[in-house]
């Protein structure tokens, strides 16, 4: 058994099993508790039913582009053609690159943690989807990373657009800000992505879409939402 620090046992003193919070009070303690020496994330985690009426289980893919940005750092990558580096380098990406960049990945060596692709590149990247895919990092139309306008896809993916994905046992999540976020704009945040996930939700799901939902820090507590 993973023995708890000191720390993290005076947080679950601040735990009241009997009293319901709303979201912003659970925001306001995540952030009055998140005393790490950097700046926590603040993230939500909630499970989604999977179970269709027809066919099989339901899955999760898309992207929410949180109003307020996620905080998160990303370091983005574009691989497209020679005539479109010095276009791509303007668009804010960290790492750009045609062939050169392909022969990086096929190798395993390197550091990003989003991809960009052009169309007409995606020939050459799917060659090597066993090395992307289990990372996360195989460009998609679907969640805007397979794009000609490659300034825009940069500029949503810097500007707070993350991508959601369920496991197998319907769980998702996503960082909604950090703790030098106000209460106000983390609260807008969580607001919009649970608003976005409730959208996804096919006619063959019946009954409640969203099981549960909580939201932690970084070397933080979980806390169940019960209300807005």
């Amino acid at each position: 058994m993973k023995k708890r620090s000191k720390r993290f046992k005076k947080l679950l003193d601040t735990v009241d099993k009997k009293k319901k919070l709303s979201t912003k009070e659970i925001i306001e303690l995540l952030k009055k508790n998140a005393n790490a020496k950097f700046d926590e994330s603040i993230d939500v985690s909630l499970r989604i039913n999977l179970k269709q009426t027809k066919g099989g289980d339901f899955g999760l893919r898309t992207t929410v582009k949180l109003p307020n940005g996620s905080g998160k750092k990303e370091i983005i990558a574009v691989v497209c053609e020679a005539d479109k580096i010095e276009e791509a380098k303007k668009s804010g990406a960290d790492i750009v690159g045609s062939d050169d960049l392909i022969e990086k990945i096929a190798s395993g060596k390197f550091n990003f943690t989003k991809l960009i692709c052009s169309p007409s590149m995606m020939g050459k990247i799917g060659k090597h989807g066993k090395v992307l895919g289990p990372k996360g990092l195989m460009p998609n139309p679907k969640l805007g990373t397979v794009s000609n306008d490659i300034k825009k896809a940069v500029e949503d993916i810097k500007s707070g657009l993350v991508e959601i994905r369920n496991d197998k046992d319907g769980n998702l999540g996503s960082t909604i800000g950090r703790k030098s976020y106000s209460s106000e704009k983390l609260l807008e945040n969580y607001n919009h992505f649970v608003d976005s996930i409730k959208k996804e939700k096919p006619d063959t799901i019946k009954g409640e879409f969203i099981k549960n939902l909580s939201l932690t820090s970084t070397m933080g507590i979980s806390y169940k939402i019960g209300g807005k």
